[in-house]
């Protein structure tokens, strides 16, 4: 076994997950009010910047592009806004935007595009066009069906000290059987870790 990535470019998936594995509450899609403190905190903050620095695409689903599309676009140009919330938002607003739907529309937000394409077809073809890092941005859906697809090279994870204890799980049966390895982690001041996984492939 070896940390390998498919040819062309790294496809990193990023999410914050609870104790239990899951990505929002028993509430549903909006419940994730838990994920906020450790969202905020200085050390999340870097991580963020970290992980999208070496990016020039991100991936979405619907929901979620809509939800950073209401906050996002205008923080890059808030003087009081943290300064890496407003990297992370010029980063945001700059790069390719491509969002998973059934339902493609136009958008107002600069540098995206809807595409009701498998995101694992999309991204094979992403790969192929020169640019950095793929990262999709915390869309569940997205990131099942790259893994299910073994497209993912990078699983950035937050994980917080939260037991939803109900919500929806990113790893669900029937996801192939995968082995990672830890290439970094570090702990936030409000006792979330930040963990970087790299997919083990096996040498030809």
């Amino acid at each position: 076994m070896t940390t390998d990535q498919h040819p062309g470019r790294r496809v990193v998936a990023n999410i914050s997950l609870s104790l239990d594995g899951r990505a929002n509450g028993r509430a549903g899609d909006h419940d994730m009010s838990w994920i906020v403190p450790h969202a905020i905190s200085d050390t999340a903050r870097e991580h963020m910047v970290r992980i999208t620095g070496s990016a020039t695409t991100a991936l979405l689903g619907r929901k979620n592009f809509e939800g950073f599309g209401g906050f996002w676009p205008a923080v890059a140009d808030d003087e009081n806004a943290d300064p890496r919330d407003r990297a992370f938002s010029a980063w945001l607003n700059a790069t390719e935007k491509v969002v998973f739907t059934r339902t493609p529309s136009e958008s107002s937000w600069t540098n995206s595009r809807t595409t009701a394409a498998d995101p694992a077809q999309e991204v094979a073809r992403l790969r192929n066009q020169d640019g950095g890092d793929i990262v999709v941005l915390a869309s569940i859906s997205v990131i099942r069906a790259l893994l299910d697809a073994d497209e993912v090279d990078r699983l950035s994870i937050t994980l917080c000290p939260h037991v939803a204890g109900g919500g929806a799980p990113l790893f669900t049966d029937g996801l192939p059987a995968t082995d990672w390895s830890l290439v970094d982690l570090t702990t936030a001041e409000s006792g979330a870790i930040c963990l970087l996984y790299d997919r083990m492939r096996s040498t030809p």
